[in-house]
């Protein structure tokens, strides 16, 4: 079971339902056994930048952020897997620059972030390939097209 408890600290554009973030990370999280428990929390720019700036020593605000929960299993009662922050202006300035429906957009960003929560990362090129495989078919079965089309 997943339990996500999703906090809006956006004024920005149109967001998906609870039970669309519920969906995709149900499908992103699938291969994880154990319970998990995440909170998304969707955000301006303001709060986007300044975490990024703050954990990643980056200037801008960018699409999603994700902080596993570095806490060992047994000092925990509950299965936390971690946080995402997921920037609104920015996912929808995105979808539009490229190309993309706003849903299969949210889709993607919720289900990579739930990827990183679990430990996939894109920094070597082999990771990315093994990432971006799993994304684009997660993505296909929920009748999304491909996320990196056309970057190659």
């Amino acid at each position: 079971m997943i339990e996500l408890d999703l906090q809006v600290a956006s004024e920005a554009g149109r967001l998906p339902a609870q039970a669309d973030f519920q969906a995709w990370c149900a499908i992103a999280l699938r291969q994880r056994s154990a319970d998990s428990e995440l909170t998304i929390r969707l955000v301006d720019e303001e709060e986007g930048r300044e975490l990024n700036r703050t954990w990643r020593g980056k200037d801008y605000a960018t699409n999603v952020l994700s902080f596993p929960a570095d806490v060992p299993d047994e000092l925990l009662d509950i299965p936390l897997l971690g946080d995402l922050v997921i920037c609104v202006p920015v996912v929808e300035r995105e979808a539009v620059e490229q190309g993309k429906t706003l849903d299969a957009h949210w889709a993607h960003l919720v289900i990579h972030g739930c990827l990183h929560l679990l430990g996939y990362d894109h920094i070597l090129d082999a990771e990315a390939e093994e990432m971006e495989g799993l994304e684009r078919i997660l993505l296909a079965e929920l009748g999304h097209p491909d996320p990196y089309a056309g970057d190659e």
